[in-house]
């Protein structure tokens, strides 16, 4: 061909350094032969965490009935199982026609925007994000408008920074609790500042849920529909994380709070659910019995649990660092850790995880991968047991010793 294909300009907005530039160089020096220790993503299953028993059951019993296409929004059992679970949480009104099951989470996030944005239309996201959320929103012809969620505040939303930033081509308001990769997790009184904001300017909540019930110590996690009553409200969880089931590729979306004028949104997804036919179906059968059955993850993220133990592991080896801090991550499955600042002329995040992978053999993600205005925190996921962990913070001391 005499010219190069280009790309669609929508991607110059899109940014995912999470399997990004770095990741690809992990890939082939692995290739090559070296042993790299990736801590770049929360993927529990390359960790040694296994999925629930009873839920690869469920999925294995049921496969004669995932043969064929299912409705748009997913199986009855898998929807009434999340309703069920709404209702426990003290969320009413809900039944299985305002639940959608995606190809995880992913998918729904990309779909409910499709559904609401026009051009131009704006999104309020947190900074630092899961970056999933800008990309999404800039692909769906919106703008994402970072609020910001201080480390000196301890990652909590800027609740004036937030308001201040509403303007008349502002559609919805995302709230990610517990926090990936901050590790925050909002206490009540934040989040019913935020919906009395969103109802007052009529905006949609967009609440990313999927630590739901990974939370440590004395944190306390409140589901955000339970608050809202006079705007829509879209709930997103699934299998991945708490069921460390991501490879399952089942999430949902739970549409509640003033329903009424929610009506032509939902349909808008529905039709563009239609239009992928379904989501996986094996792994909708797992749903009701994750959601019904015994909470492991609870043992896990208490003293003890292996979760719990690779954190404080995490937040020992960072106490223990002259070049390293950290706040305590009280939820979620990642520590967002920073940079002393002597290394602020010397090495960014960028360049020391670079440095990290190609001399130690290390992979983590950069603060800035998250949209972040500062560069000086990489992101690491406490999944590795305390062994690997250990040697992965001897390897970062290493590095950073180099500078100091």
């Amino acid at each position: 061909m005499e010219h190069p294909i280009q790309t669609s300009t929508v991607l110059k907005d899109v940014r995912y350094e999470i399997r990004g530039q770095l990741a690809h160089r992990a890939y082939e020096l692995e290739k090559r032969g070296y042993e790299i220790i990736s801590l770049n993503i929360g993927n529990p299953g390359l960790f040694g965490f296994r999925t629930p028993e009873t839920m690869r059951l469920a999925m294995i019993e049921n496969l004669g009935s995932a043969e064929p296409y299912c409705h748009q929004k997913g199986i009855f059992p898998a929807r009434e199982a999340v309703v069920m679970q709404q209702q426990n949480r003290g969320i009413h009104g809900v039944t299985a026609d305002e639940v959608f099951i995606g190809n995880g989470v992913s998918e729904l996030i990309d779909l409910s925007l499709r559904a609401l944005l026009n051009p131009g239309d704006e999104v309020l996201v947190p900074s630092p994000d899961y970056p999933l959320w800008s990309a999404a929103v800039a692909l769906n012809g919106g703008k994402a408008v970072h609020y910001p969620c201080r480390r000196e505040n301890a990652f909590q939303p800027d609740l004036e920074a937030m308001a201040s930033l509403i303007n008349d081509r502002t559609r919805a308001i995302v709230v990610i609790n517990p926090n990936n990769p901050s590790g925050a997790v909002y206490p009540e009184e934040t989040l019913r500042a935020i919906v009395e904001l969103a109802e007052r300017h009529e905006l949609v909540i967009l609440a990313d849920e999927i630590y739901d019930q990974m939370v440590y110590d004395d944190a306390v996690f409140v589901p955000m529909a339970t608050l809202v009553n006079d705007t829509v409200c879209l709930t997103y969880s699934g299998l991945s994380k708490v069921y460390r089931a991501c490879g399952y590729r089942v999430g949902w979306c739970v549409f509640s709070g003033e329903l009424d004028a929610a009506e032509e949104y939902i349909h808008g997804m529905e039709l563009l659910a239609a239009l992928r036919l379904c989501s996986n179906v094996p792994g909708q059968w797992a749903v009701q019995t994750a959601l019904g059955g015994f909470q492991s993850i609870q043992g896990l993220c208490e003293p003890g649990g292996r979760l719990y133990q690779s954190r404080q592991t995490i937040i020992d080896r960072v106490g223990e660092s002259d070049y390293l801090s950290v706040q305590i991550p009280m939820g979620a499955m990642y520590a967002f850790v920073r940079l002393d600042r002597r290394f602020a002329d010397a090495l960014d995040d960028q360049a020391f995880a670079l440095e990290l992978l190609e001399k130690h053999h290390v992979l983590v993600a950069p603060g800035s991968s998250f949209n972040t205005s500062y560069k000086d925190h990489f992101r690491v996921t406490t999944l590795p047991d305390t062994e690997s962990l250990h040697i992965v913070f001897d390897r970062i001391e290493a590095c950073l010793a180099n500078y100091a």
